[in-house]
């Protein structure tokens, strides 16, 4: 009884601390390890899905190591999108947390299901307007930073 105030009104009222301590008794715990270890295993699954199809690009179309990336991005894009309008990608993203979030093929996912989520109003303020909410502000994040970097990069040369 020593984590119950004084009495109220006709009913006793728990303390902060007391609810907190009763409450973490019965909170179920956190798999952080396995969790850590799911996300890691499937990100770096998609990583080597990735370095695969850039090998694949090198050897068989005869792409230069630094040519290459853009046709591996491209087609890493493709397959997320592919996968998240068949509800696979979603399923990934439930056993792998963070792992499925790589950065290429979570930023896909994110575009093709609210794209996907929002088609029933309509192309343009349906699919057009909703589709970068969430990407929006990535994609507008890379633009500034690229410029300022860029803007960085062009004064240091001058001073040069």
């Amino acid at each position: 009884m020593a984590n119950l105030q004084g009495k109220q009104k006709g009913s006793w009222k728990w303390s902060k601390e007391g609810y907190v301590k009763q409450a973490e008794k019965y909170k179920p715990k956190k798999p952080v390890a396995y969790n850590c270890l799911k996300a890691f295993t499937v990100g770096g699954l998609i990583c080597a899905l990735g370095q695969g199809i850039s090998n694949f690009y090198i050897y068989f179309f005869g792409f230069t190591e630094q040519n290459a990336g853009n046709p591996t991005v491209a087609t890493l894009i493709f397959i997320a999108v592919l996968l998240t309008g068949f509800g696979v990608y979603d399923n990934i993203g439930q056993f792998a947390g963070a792992g499925s979030a790589v950065p290429v093929t979570g930023f896909a996912n994110s575009v093709a299901a609210a794209a996907i989520e929002h088609r029933s109003e309509g192309w343009v303020l349906g699919v057009g307007g909703n589709m970068f909410k969430l990407a929006g502000a990535v994609i507008v994040y890379g633009v500034v930073a690229a410029f300022f970097m860029a803007l960085i990069k062009k004064l240091w040369l001058l001073m040069i």
